[in-house]
């Protein structure tokens, strides 16, 4: 009988080993939250949600929500890094790296609304197929870049983003690159858009197109967000 006994607690404890180290696995590190301006939430793989602060963990399955005001900067472990601007929604679908191993490099976000500012880390400079952006009109593949995308999904989603014409962005995904390039595409095709250029897609159903400098929209973010102080904490914008 106590050989039984032993027998079954060692099979129970082996089981909870492995599903607690399966779960820690899943549950790895992406990424830190290093600047915040106003309050971020996160909805976890699980379902659980919970309010993020500056040194917060960022874990693959994540979805990331910024609120009115918020802007929110994250560092991933391989040097990338991704800043929201208030409204936004992205989702950390994959996010698998091991420095050792790039043929397993395999990140992919979800942007389903609102803007960002994206820098390569190391991921994307030695495997560009590695990285994507997923959106509702297009997914951007990136090609060792520093870019803005910005999602405006109804007509007034983005009147508060400034853009040299002073008109409102329009209705679907904008583009623009500062450094290196990014590959927009959708089924109906797909464009390749440099540093200093400009993109635009209406809906899922229209193919990218170039914009001129003039109609671009760029995607900015306030000086507290993008500067490396030692807090994270940001005033309000």
């Amino acid at each position: 009988m106590n050989k039984n006994i032993f027998r079954m607690l060692a099979s129970t404890l082996a089981v909870s080993m492995a599903m607690f180290l399966s779960g820690a696995a899943y549950a790895a590190t992406a990424g830190q939250v290093t600047h915040l301006s106003g309050t971020l939430s996160v909805k976890k793989a699980d379902g659980a949600s919970k309010l993020l602060a500056v040194k917060s963990d960022v874990q693959e399955g994540d979805l990331l929500t910024t609120e009115a005001g918020t802007y929110a900067r994250v560092k991933f472990v391989d040097g990338g890094e991704i800043v929201l601007r208030p409204g936004s929604q992205l989702k950390v679908a994959s996010y698998k790296f091991n420095e050792t191993q790039p043929q397993n490099d395999n990140v992919f976000f979800s942007l389903l609304k609102g803007g960002l500012r994206a820098v390569t880390g190391l991921i994307g400079k030695r495997n560009h197929d590695a990285v994507s952006f997923s959106t509702a009109t297009a997914t951007i593949g990136i090609r060792g870049t520093h870019f803005g995308a910005l999602l405006c999904k109804e007509e007034h989603d983005c009147d508060d983003v400034p853009t040299v014409s002073g008109k409102r962005p329009g209705i679907g995904l904008h583009v623009d690159v500062a450094d290196g390039a990014v590959l927009v595409r959708n089924r109906h095709g797909e464009l390749l858009i440099v540093a200093g250029k400009f993109g635009h897609v209406r809906d899922a159903d229209t193919p990218p197109e170039n914009v001129s400098p003039e109609d671009g929209v760029q995607v900015t973010m306030p000086t507290t967000i993008s500067q490396n102080n030692t807090s994270g904490l940001c005033q309000q914008q």
